[in-house]
């Protein structure tokens, strides 16, 4: 965290400066200038981010092409488009990790060649945490309210033994 330190103080210290501007400002079309600044700079700090989050779990070429397709969204539709869509694609693709993790920890074939074809332990891990809430959200969807509806026994998940097995079973890779 040390080496990033430096960082996140340069952003700070920017977003702190185009506030103290607006602020400061003498006339109105000034501190309008000052704070549509502050926000092209957050913009600019959320596709970023989103950019060095897909180049870390392992999606580079995905990794730009969200970045440029947020950039385009965010250029349309403002920050609340932005937002959506990220949330939209967080959601998509966390259902279909959390489907896939659920079918194999139930032992089914078809999951364990998608995972083995798509992940090393490493990435499958990164993607793990960022869509552990999805775990839950999906088992609830899929197996919990079913079980309810249908009056049927339903199958108990627990996501630490899904990241053992996965240990095992990608650890050849």
């Amino acid at each position: 965290m040390k080496e990033y330190r430096s960082l996140i103080l340069i952003v700070l210290a920017i977003f702190a400066i185009t506030l103290a501007g607006a602020y400061y400002s003498p006339t109105f079309e000034a501190q309008k200038g000052w704070l549509e600044l502050f926000f092209i700079f957050g913009a600019l700090l959320f596709i970023f981010s989103a950019l060095v989050i897909f180049a870390t779990i392992g999606f580079g070429s995905f990794a730009i092409y969200a970045a440029i397709f947020l950039a385009a969204v965010m250029g349309l539709y403002g920050i609340k488009g932005a937002f959506l869509v990220a949330f939209v694609s967080y959601f998509s693709w966390g259902f279909v990790f959390a489907m896939e993790l659920l079918l194999f920890y139930n032992g089914l074939e078809s999951a364990q060649d998608w995972f083995k074809k798509r992940y090393t332990y490493k990435t499958f891990r990164y993607e793990y945490y960022l869509f552990y809430p999805m775990l839950f959200l999906s088992y609830i969807f899929l197996e919990f309210v079913p079980s309810i509806l249908f009056r049927e026994h339903f199958l108990k998940f627990k996501p630490s033994r899904a990241l053992k097995a996965m240990k095992a079973f990608l650890a050849d890779k």
